[in-house]
């Protein structure tokens, strides 16, 4: 997750040693409300070790995430105060998925499509017609990807200081990975 936020120059982390927003991804994760009952997270292990993932949440649950991700940056001295969950990033009715990483090594081998794949499966079974994502305009590799998968756009929308290209999908439609 913290490659997520290095890709995103947050401008709020500039001044942020290296370790702090990686301590603030940890301290979150210890809370079971991202592991399970305000968002979903799934990853992807290739002999044992972890080589991707994917954290999603219910639309209505954004707020409920921010919180806990605040909670963990609270006693990091160098990010207590620091609001970079101000920009709304979900639209309303969807699953949004959050976060999408796979670790350099091991791209190009279908790990984000299963991952994508998984947490479209989970938002169908919470009964969500619709899947959103936000990618960054400035990243065409990942918007292919996204859009190979059927989602198509829904507007854009600034996060920070970057635009970013909302994409939804059905939960219904086969996944393609054509």
């Amino acid at each position: 997750m913290s490659l997520i936020y290095d890709e995103m120059e947050l401008e709020e982390f500039e001044s942020v040693p290296d370790e702090d927003p990686q301590r603030m991804i940890y301290n979150a994760y210890r809370d079971r409300a991202l592991l399970g009952y305000v968002a979903t997270t799934f990853v992807a292990e290739v002999d044992g070790r972890v080589v991707g993932m994917a954290f999603g949440y219910p639309d209505n649950n954004e707020t409920a995430v921010n919180r806990v991700y605040q909670e963990a940056a609270a006693p990091i001295p160098s990010i207590r105060d620091v609001d970079f969950f101000a920009d709304p990033e979900s639209f309303a009715n969807e699953f949004y998925l959050d976060s999408l990483a796979v670790d350099a090594d091991y791209r190009g081998m279908g790990i984000a499509t299963a991952l994508i794949d998984a947490i479209i499966k989970h938002a169908a079974a919470l009964e969500y017609e619709t899947i959103g994502l936000n990618v960054d305009v400035a990243n065409p590799k990942a918007e292919r990807l996204y859009r190979r998968l059927g989602f198509d756009d829904a507007g854009q929308i600034m996060i920070g200081d970057h635009w970013y290209r909302h994409l939804q999908r059905s939960t219904f439609q086969v996944l393609s990975t054509e």
